[in-house]
């Protein structure tokens, strides 16, 4: 072997070696994940991870998701190994992912565990911020070595939330119910996203305060706090314009702004439930809506 031989041998083993260097990242939990070489097979359990993995450049790369992972189109083609209320464990195995990508507070706790005790690595994925979602992207693309496309997808992020930031935050407040559930009575705290996606169009969450993330509020509460709008999750892409939870007890209460002035916003839910890309069209549905709320103020 000649010695420029030798030497482009030696090169080829660097660049090798380089292109399958250890990655690592920091997931939603606080926890450090290592992978030995870019993830090639990855599990997705939860619908808004799916959404997430294909905006960073890593569709190709799913072999397995949960239930409703159904964006995009061809996510709906993708293997199934359970819903967030039950995993096939043996399923994910046999899988043999390098990478499980997991909801950190959907997924059962005591299943993601036996993940872990099988050595397989996890990323706690759960933006509780719209800001985290770009983030997010470019942690995955880091683990998938796909960082152009996840980079790129970010940037685009966060140059829509920054248009509506713009556009809509210096507008004049409108105080928001946010309605979960009927019975029992449930909203959503400051440390949601959709307190963000509020925040973003200049809305207020009339339970921000609220310690838990679901806090469960009275019907009385509620009329005290007198929003000028209430909005609630349709429940999604089969019937984004069908309510989880229905307006309709509120009818009786006209003493309420929101209800005085018809003021009942039903979002998408796949746009504000899912932690992923789209929820930046939640977030300007929801705009759109609070400024409704503004024109219907007295002149």
């Amino acid at each position: 072997m000649t010695k420029s031989t030798a030497a482009l041998a030696l090169l080829a083993a660097l660049l090798t070696s380089t292109a399958h260097a250890a990655v690592s990242v920091i997931d939603d939990a606080g926890n450090t994940v290592t992978l030995a070489q870019p993830a090639r097979r990855i599990v997705s359990l939860a619908p808004h991870v799916t959404e997430l993995l294909y905006a960073a450049g890593g569709g190709d790369r799913i072999v397995g998701t949960v239930s409703y992972s159904d964006y995009p189109p061809q996510a709906r083609d993708l293997p199934r190994v359970g819903d967030n209320k039950a995993l096939d464990l043996e399923r994910i195995a046999a899988l043999k992912p390098d990478l499980i990508v997991v909801w950190r507070h959907g997924n059962a706790q005591k299943q993601t565990d036996r993940l872990r005790a099988l050595g397989l690595p996890l990323f706690y994925s759960e933006p509780r911020k719209l800001e985290s979602i770009p983030e997010n992207l470019e942690k995955l693309g880091k683990l998938m070595d796909t960082g152009p496309v996840a980079t790129r997808a970010a940037a685009d992020f966060r140059q829509q939330v920054e248009t509506l930031r713009k556009t809509y935050a210096n507008r004049p407040p409108v105080t928001v119910f946010y309605q979960v559930w009927q019975q029992p009575l449930m909203t959503l705290n400051g440390q949601h996203m959709v307190s963000d996606m509020l925040a973003l169009c200049g809305g207020r969450n009339l339970f921000g305060n609220e310690p838990p993330l679901v806090p469960t509020v009275s019907v009385e509460a509620v009329v005290a706090g007198n929003p000028e709008a209430m909005m609630t999750a349709g429940i999604g892409a089969t019937r984004p314009d069908k309510p989880l939870a229905d307006f309709s007890m509120w009818e009786k209460w006209k003493s309420v702004t929101a209800v005085a002035r018809n003021n009942l916003f039903i979002i998408d839910g796949d746009l504000v439930n899912r932690a992923g890309p789209r929820v930046v069209q939640g977030a300007a549905e929801i705009c759109k809506d609070l400024d409704i709320a503004r024109s219907r103020r007295p002149s």
